[in-house]
């Protein structure tokens, strides 16, 4: 099921090695794509808990997909701290973490079309953001959302849009 929503688009971004990567990162593979941040006390661990066990019900397709993890909190979340959150043991093995400048993030953040704003002041802030997980074909463009499930539930619908279903 393919989807005509005009979603993704050109970025430049740094990878958790502190290395620029652009949109052309999304070529070659299946990837889910999801933007949230590095001290969100909730929605994003437990998401990318989901989305670890989802690419582990993948079996052997997980090899043709990725996860990309982008940070809509370049203040806080440099490289070196996008690569210490994403290590850990219950997120996909094959993920991404992504974050760059306030302008480089805003840009990738649009494309996608996705909301983020700054809640409160000082070290304790917090990120409000929409919650879409994005899934892109190997060729870098959207094929649907993946709706909110189980990790089997997640991994059919991966499995169901890589066989044209």
């Amino acid at each position: 099921m393919r989807t005509d929503a005009a979603i993704g688009g050109p970025f430049t971004l740094v990878n958790q090695d502190g290395k620029p990567v652009d949109q052309s990162l999304l070529n070659g593979k299946w990837s889910v794509v999801f933007f949230g941040y590095t001290y969100c006390p909730d929605y994003c661990p437990t998401t990318l808990t989901t989305l670890g066990r989802a690419m582990d019900a993948l079996g052997a397709k997980a090899k043709d997909t990725q996860v990309v993890f982008i940070s809509i909190d370049p203040e806080r979340d440099t490289p070196a701290a996008m690569k210490t959150y994403i290590s850990s043991r219950v997120f996909p093995k094959n993920i991404t973490g992504l974050t760059g400048t306030p302008a480089q993030v805003a840009q990738a953040a649009k494309a996608y079309k996705v909301y983020y704003q700054k809640e409160g002041t000082g070290t304790s802030y917090t990120m409000d953001h929409s919650t879409v997980v994005y899934l892109m074909d190997p060729s870098g463009r959207f094929v649907r959302p993946i709706s909110e499930g189980t990790p089997e539930q997640d991994a059919q619908q991966i499995s169901d849009a890589m066989r044209g279903a």
